[in-house]
């Protein structure tokens, strides 16, 4: 049930009653501030901030790098002739859709989600519904390092949904032990009511003492919309983290993935018993030694995902001081944007998905982003993330992955797709949306709705490595082409043309591009001329008028050699440098992908400085639940860093509601189960 569009003075009512309820339960109003003056803000920190002397929060670090030079001579043209699918080599197994979904550390659940299931944060809905619109669906692993170590309580001292141990921290990147209650796990149940939401979550493999709550109270509370238990993180690097002793190996985790199916036996778990995630594996253990275990072959029945996890570089050595070399990021920003280095990251699993194929079980990337530890100041908040995250992905749909989930953390890393604001005291539109995001929303369209296409790299221009470019089929034709270019050129010199041959007539194509100015802008970023702005600017809603290209395309005859004619078109698509464009090949492939799934986002406003609005003096709120420095230092990932999140209170109650609220403007209040 929904309670919108109320009678004015039936609101005021609904609104009073609600805000003397929310009192006695100490929650809290955010008072926010105009757009513009947020808009200001973020551009007074990027024009004043020292790199060198940058100490804020990383999310929002300054750093720009300097693009690695264009190639010379500039590539103005790049043919690229497709053929019918039986004669497209390499097409990889049909693919559905989300292929990108997102890894959200356990500990920023507050941040992330929301306070508690009856404050949910409408930005975080609206970022989602965003997919849904696209995808038809999002998958969230609710989980990370942080997974490892939680468990699940009565309740905690400061009746928040979660608490921290900081005095116990683990491993390279310090993970305190989480005790969280089953408000989260509500929580989550709430989102799946909003947006078609699908989770993940992990049992605990900090030691053998199995905490199975959470697949009780997971199963219990999301029923179908839990799709997978993740059993163990990175179970190879148990033994570096002191999690195992000495000599743990694949057959050790083996047996103790043994042991929680046999848990799972027991009635109770009958609906999650065949949903186990494994292994989970990142570089330690040699993947051919995982499969030759018989890990999978003999509990193949209660597996739903093979999993791997990577990121292609790491950070920790700046980051957290480890015994490693510290990495300059501008040594390292021309591996973002050359196709090769995807390529090997990538073609390290083939052998991997082929074996999944095998057993019959999807083949999913568990955790990725640009580098771990938090990501690279000035590559993983730039454009180039956006380019790099797109042909990353659109590599594991070709090496035949299923899924890959992007992960997310605080305010202390870099690469997020989206991070909450460091206060309650912000911007009406408040969220940093991250380039990864973007390239979110651009692989579902690529992807499409049918459920059946199929994904090809076409080694182009000779397999240069700044203009890679894919196709991807459904049923017995191309239906989209995508095409990138890495190159950095603000004159437009190394803009080029793909001259695309088609099979067949057709008149002509839709184009939709991604674009910024260059490789290393941190903000202005567009998809199809719509975009979530600069630092603290979003509500997660997009912004801008929708722009799709109209390219004329020419028809052609030629005769083959066995006498018959051949008809084809040429269309003539341009992409800028730096750029990505989207070719839709007909109106159907188009429609996959565009609005394939009806739109419905969560507007925090009603009216602008009109009726059904609420006025509250900042200077009243600023204090009455925003957070000072010795709060704030706690609000960044636990997965990469000392880190935390903010608290919420469980309300009880059959009817929950979420508001949120603005100055000077309206609200929506809803209602959730």
């Amino acid at each position: 049930m929904r309670v919108t569009n109320l009678d004015p003075m039936v609101f005021a009512s609904l609104l009073l009653n609600f805000l003397l309820f929310i009192d006695q339960v100490n929650a809290s109003v955010t008072v926010q501030y105009q757009l513009q003056k947020q808009q200001q803000m973020s551009a007074s920190i990027a024009a004043t901030a020292s790199v060198a002397t940058y100490t804020g929060e990383a999310a929002y670090n300054p750093k720009v790098l300097i693009a690695p030079p264009a190639p010379d001579p500039a590539t103005t043209n790049v043919q690229i002739n497709l053929a019918p699918t039986v004669q497209q080599a390499g097409l990889s197994i049909p693919l559905k859709n989300p292929f990108f979904g997102f890894s959200i550390e356990m500990s920023v659940s507050a941040q992330v989600y929301g306070k508690n299931s009856s404050f949910i944060n409408v930005p975080f809905l609206n970022l989602m519904a965003n997919v849904v619109e696209r995808a038809g669906e999002v998958h969230i692993r609710c989980g990370g390092n942080t997974q490892e170590s939680a468990a699940m309580v009565d309740s905690n001292p400061n009746g928040g949904m979660i608490s921290k141990d900081y005095s116990s921290v683990t491993g390279t990147t310090n993970t305190p032990p989480i005790d969280y209650t089953v408000e989260l796990i509500y929580l989550l149940s709430n989102i799946s009511s909003l947006v078609n939401v699908k989770w993940f979550l992990g049992i605990p493999f900090n030691d053998t003492n199995f905490r199975m709550q959470i697949a009780q109270e997971g199963s219990r509370i999301l029923g179908d919309n839990l799709i997978g238990m993740q059993a163990g993180n990175e179970p190879d690097f148990y033994t570096r983290f002191g999690r195992r002793p000495e000599g743990y190996d694949v057959n050790a985790y083996k047996g103790e993935v043994g042991q929680v199916i046999e848990i799972l036996q027991d009635p109770q778990y009958e609906k999650v018993r065949n949903k186990i995630i494994t292994p989970s594996v990142a570089s330690e253990w040699n993947l051919q030694d995982v499969w030759d275990s018989g890990l999978i072959q003999e509990n193949a029945n209660s597996i739903a995902y093979i999993s791997v996890e990577r990121y292609p570089a790491n950070n920790c050595a700046a980051v957290f001081g480890t015994n490693g070399n510290v990495i300059n990021p501008q040594d390292v920003i021309g591996d973002y944007l050359a196709h090769s280095k995807v390529r090997d990251l990538v073609s390290f699993y083939a052998s991997s998905t082929l074996f999944a194929q095998t057993q019959s079980k999807p083949f999913i990337m568990f955790e990725t982003n640009t580098a771990s530890c938090g990501g690279f100041p000035g590559i993983s908040n730039a454009f180039s993330a956006s380019l790099w995250a797109l042909d990353y992905g659109l590599q594991m749909a070709y090496t035949n992955f299923s899924e890959a989930l992007l992960h997310v953390g605080g305010q202390s890393v870099v690469y997020n797709p989206f991070t909450a604001p460091p206060t309650n005291v912000s911007s009406f539109h408040q969220w940093t949306v991250g380039p990864i995001y973007y390239s979110v929303l651009v692989m579902a369209e690529t992807i499409g709705s049918s459920g059946s296409a199929r994904v090809a790299d076409l080694f182009a221009n000779d397999n240069n490595d700044q203009t890679p470019a894919y196709v991807i089929h459904e049923g017995d034709s191309p239906a989209r082409v995508a095409l990138f270019n890495y190159a950095e050129d603000t004159t437009g010199g190394h803009d080029y043309t793909a001259t695309i041959s088609v099979p067949g007539t057709i008149d002509s194509v839709k184009v939709k591009r991604l674009t910024s100015k260059t490789v290393t802008q941190l903000n202005g970023i567009y998809w199809a001329n719509q975009t979530f702005g600069v630092n603290f600017a979003s509500d997660g809603r997009p912004m801008g008028d929708l722009v799709v290209d109209i390219v004329t395309c020419t028809p052609s005859t030629a005769t083959a050699p066995d006498g018959s004619t051949i008809t084809s078109s040429t269309c003539l698509v341009t992409v800028p440098a730096p750029g990505f464009a989207l070719v839709f090949l007909t109106q159907s492939a188009l429609d996959e992908s565009d609005n394939a799934h009806p739109t419905e986002t969560f507007a925090t406003t009603a009216y602008t400085k009109a009726h059904n609005t609420l006025t509250v003096d900042p200077s009243v709120l600023a204090t009455s639940n925003g957070q000072d420095a010795t709060v704030r230092k706690y609000l960044g990932s636990t997965s990469f860093g000392t880190a935390g999140g903010a608290v919420g209170v469980r309300v009880p109650g059959v009817a929950v509601y979420a508001v949120s609220m603005a100055l000077g403007v309206g609200m929506v209040l809803r209602r959730l189960v």
